[in-house]
C-alpha cells in the first residue's frame, strides 16, 4: 500500500493562510498604521526577511538568537537567519547605513517576521506580522511620549481605542536584586518567583528585600497607586534612577495624553531581552488581547533609541471592520468606460469573461450586489 500523502492544505504548526477577507483587512490596515506614523515624521524602511546569521544576531539581535530560524546560503556556504523581530535590524541600519543621518532618526517599518518556537504573548503563531516605529538619537521622557501618543493615534484611526498601556521598568528589578547580596542560587530562584508573579516564592527567596519587593509586586495596577509605592520602596541608590526615569516618563505620557489609560508594573522584566528602560505594552480592554509592545533599547553602536511594534493580525481583531465597497457585476460587452467610472466612485468592479444567458444568477454567485448597464446600476435586492 503506497504511503498517503498528506493534505495540501496542511501547513506547519504555527502558519496559516490569510484569505481574501482577512488579508485584505491586514494589507488596509497596515497603510492605516503606515500613514499615522508618516504624518509624525516617521520615514518608512524595508529591512530584508533573510540576514546572515552574525549579523543578524549581533548587537541587540543577539538575545534574539534561540527565536531564530537559520539555514545554510547555497551560495555563500554562511550560515543565514530569518529575522524573528524586526527591531534589530533597524537598529543596524541606524548604525550603519544612516549613521551619517541628522538625528533625531524617525524610522518606521512593517514585514513577517518568523520566530522558531511559539510566539510572543503567548501566541502560537511563528510567522507574524509587525508594524511599527522607531526614534533614535534622543533619551529623554518626550521621546517615551512622543512613541507611545503616536501609538494611541494608530490604533484611533482603526478604531480602537478601548486600550491600556502598560508601562515597566525592565531593569529595575534586576537592579534591585542585585544590590541584595544574595547567593546565585537565590538570585536565580528569586528572578523564576516574580517571572510567576509568586509572592510566596518571592518571600521565601528574597531575603533583605522580600518586602519590597512584595509590595511592588501588590502595587502593580493603576500608574498613581504602583508610583506611589514605587517612591514609599527603600531602594538603592543605583535603582532609584530607574524608579525616578519611569515616573517621569509616566509624567510625560499623561501631560501628552491625558485621557489614556495607564497601568504600571514596577517589577515587570518578561520577555523584554534587549531592552534597557522604560517599556510599554498595549491591551485590548475587551479581550485582553496584547496588541503591540516597545520600549527603550541600545542600536548596535550603543546609540539611544525607543520604539513600539504592534501586532496587525491582534490590532485588527480588535478593530471594528469596515464596511466593504459594493460590488457591481459587468456584463460582458460593456464599454470598459463604464466600468472604470465605477471603481473610480468607490465600487469594485467583477467583469464577466464570456456572455451568460442568465446575468443576474451569474452576479449573485459571484456575491455582487449589482449589475451595471450603460446609465444605471441595477439592484439585486
Amino acid at each position: 500500500m503506497s504511503e498517503q500523502l498528506p493534505s495540501p492544505a496542511l501547513l506547519p504548526s504555527g502558519f496559516v493562510d490569510r484569505l481574501p477577507l482577512d488579508a485584505q483587512a491586514e494589507a488596509s490596515g497596515t497603510e492605516t498604521l503606515l500613514s499615522v506614523f508618516a504624518s509624525h515624521g516617521y520615514e518608512r524602511v524595508a529591512p530584508p526577511l533573510l540576514e546572515f546569521e552574525d549579523t543578524l544576531l549581533g548587537g541587540a539581535g543577539a538575545v534574539l538568537a534561540d527565536q531564530t530560524f537559520r539555514l545554510m546560503d547555497p551560495d555563500t556556504r554562511r550560515m543565514m537567519a530569518l529575522r524573528p523581530d524586526i527591531t534589530p535590524q533597524i537598529a543596524r541600519i541606524a548604525a550603519t547605513r544612516l549613521h551619517a543621518a541628522p538625528r533625531p532618526l524617525r524610522l518606521s517599518y512593517a514585514g513577517q517576521s518568523v520566530i522558531a518556537g511559539n510566539g510572543s504573548a503567548g501566541q502560537n503563531e511563528r510567522q507574524i506580522g509587525q508594524a511599527g516605529i522607531e526614534l533614535i538619537g534622543p533619551d529623554s521622557v518626550e521621546a517615551d511620549a512622543e512613541v507611545v501618543g503616536i501609538a494611541a493615534e494608530a490604533l484611533a484611526c482603526l478604531g480602537v481605542t478601548a486600550v491600556s498601556f502598560d508601562v515597566t521598568m525592565p531593569p529595575l528589578a534586576p537592579s534591585l536584586i542585585e544590590q541584595a547580596g544574595l547567593s546565585g542560587a537565590a538570585k536565580t530562584a528569586l528572578m523564576h518567583a516574580l517571572d510567576r508573579k509568586d509572592a510566596t516564592a518571592v518571600a521565601a527567596y528574597g531575603g533583605p528585600i522580600a518586602d519590597t519587593l512584595i509590595a511592588l509586586l501588590s502595587a502593580a495596577g493603576p500608574a498613581d497607586q504602583a508610583l506611589e509605592a514605587l517612591n514609599a520602596a527603600d531602594l538603592p541608590s543605583v535603582t532609584r534612577p530607574f524608579s525616578n526615569r519611569l515616573k517621569a516618563s509616566v509624567d510625560a505620557i499623561r501631560a501628552r495624553l491625558p485621557g489614556l489609560q495607564l497601568t504600571v508594573d514596577p517589577v515587570e522584566f518578561r520577555g523584554w531581552k534587549y531592552h534597557t528602560g522604560v517599556c510599554v505594552t498595549v491591551y485590548a480592554l475587551e479581550s485582553g488581547e496584547e496588541l503591540g509592545r516597545g520600549g527603550r533599547y541600545l542600536c548596535n553602536d550603543n546609540e539611544p533609541a525607543c520604539g513600539l511594534t504592534f501586532r496587525p493580525d491582534a490590532v485588527f481583531r480588535a478593530a471594528p471592520r469596515g464596511k466593504l465597497p459594493e460590488r457591481v457585476y459587468i456584463p460582458f460587452g460593456t464599454d470598459f468606460h463604464v466600468a472604470k467610472a465605477l471603481r473610480e466612485a468607490g465600487y469594485v468592479t467583477v467583469a464577466a469573461l464570456e456572455p451568460h444567458r442568465h446575468p443576474e444568477e451569474e452576479a449573485r454567485r459571484l456575491t455582487c450586489s449589482s449589475i451595471a448597464s450603460a446609465d444605471r446600476l441595477i439592484s439585486l435586492g
